[in-house]
């Protein structure tokens, strides 16, 4: 590129503020007219390849000249890392390091097992459900719901102490803001790993029926470090309760500001109804705004532009979500839409893992809390939100209803 184009290549992150609250930045319209494949420029000066199509994410996702490893050369980190660099978990890894680890940590998720805590996860959200009703209105529903229901689910499946919740929520907090600092990332990092470190260890000497427990017997086996299981148990705790709880806050924000889709699934008990619904709000919402992050190992063509080997990759996956040529008027939300396509858990070997747990997590919610509570509904002016426009994850800070 010449010095003239260089300078004019837009820095990434886009700025969140949306012409829609709940539509991507308006930059990164501006950057998908340009083609599927432009540049972007990161904080460092660096300026990897930003990926908006849905065909060339999902191509870039499965190919196996890409890497997810972070410790790469050319690797896009989105936000400036601490001295020395940060601690991979397996996310951050390629096969077959990365698959090995994936292994230990698949069968909690598997869908069978994941089916069998829906009676559990429901009592829990009929419970929350029933504090609301027989508690003050307006609530900030985020404080009172949204974060409770994932957090509780992720503290039964891993084997965390929910009283401990204050701690891994404002901790995570840290880790995912944008304008945290390095350090504060950093010592975010250190804290929680800490504390799963202390809980693998407990788990050594008192096993339970749990994730952490599972992952102690592999420590003991020696299949595994201790070391490694605490920042597999951070990454899971983590991503298990902050992604649901804004997808649960957003996705009903969503659903108020559309009364004619809210009034549809209102309108019936029809478990499909509500399973579309999931998958609609996953693809038209994408919470996770930082893209998912590789680096060419090899020369590879993209959309008929050659990406070189040491160049970094950004998959935008709100804007692959939102392209026309995979989904009609992709602006708008239509919960009867068959969205299952959609890239909002990624593409390829690294696709979500906790995908079975959100989905019946969002499922029940979405099937139980507008049913229960009929005429919920926003306690305060729609530009008077706090959205995290800041955030790694996307969302509100706090959501008031009432009803």
């Amino acid at each position: 590129m010449t010095t003239e184009s260089l300078a004019e290549v837009p820095e990434f992150p886009m700025a969140r503020e949306a012409r829609c609250p709940f539509d991507p930045a308006p930059g990164l319209y501006a950057q998908r007219e340009q083609g599927p494949l432009t540049r972007v420029r990161l904080w460092d000066g660096s300026i990897p390849w930003l990926v908006t199509g849905y065909a060339e994410q999902r191509a870039v996702l499965a190919d196996p000249r890409v890497s997810a490893d972070l410790s790469n050369p050319g690797y896009p980190a989105t936000v400036p890392l601490p001295a020395g660099g940060v601690k991979r978990s397996f996310i951050g890894m390629d096969d077959p390091e990365h698959a090995r680890l994936r292994r230990m940590v698949t069968a909690p998720f598997a869908i069978k097992r994941i089916e069998a805590m829906r009676p559990s996860v429901q009592k829990i959200v009929d419970d929350l459900i029933d504090d609301l009703l027989a508690g003050p209105k307006p609530v900030d529903l985020v404080e009172a719901f949204a974060l409770p229901v994932p957090s509780l689910v992720i503290c039964e499946l891993l084997g965390v102490p929910y009283a401990d919740h204050d701690f891994f929520q404002d901790t995570s907090k840290t880790i995912i803001n944008r304008t945290s600092t390095p350090e504060e990332r950093q010592a975010g990092h250190q804290a929680l790993h800490a504390y799963l470190d202390g809980l693998v260890g407990e788990k050594l000497a008192n096993p339970g029926d749990d994730l952490l427990s599972g992952l102690a017997e592999r420590v003991k086996a020696g299949e595994l470090a201790q070391d490694e299981a605490a920042r597999m148990g951070a990454l899971m705790l983590i991503a298990g309760h902050e992604t649901t709880a804004n997808m649960i806050a957003l996705g009903t924000l969503t659903l108020l500001q559309h009364p004619d889709q809210l009034a549809l699934l209102r309108g019936g008990d029809d478990p499909k109804l509500v399973a579309s619904t999931v998958e609609e709000l996953l693809r038209y919402l994408n919470i996770v705004h930082n893209g998912r992050l590789r680096v060419a190992t090899e020369d590879l063509e993209v959309a008929g532009q050659t990406v070189r080997a040491g160049e970094g990759l950004i998959m935008v996956n709100e804007m692959g979500n939102r392209d026309p040529g995979a989904f009609p008027d992709p602006d708008e939300l239509d919960i009867r839409r068959d969205a299952r396509r959609h890239v909002a858990f990624g593409f390829g070997v690294h696709q979500c893992l906790g995908q079975p747990l959100a989905r019946m997590e969002l499922q029940v919610v979405y099937g139980t809390l507008y049913r229960r509570i009929p005429t919920l509904k926003l306690a305060t002016e729609l530009d008077r939100v706090p959205f995290k426009h800041n955030g790694l994850v996307y969302g509100v800070f706090e959501l008031p209803v009432t009803w």
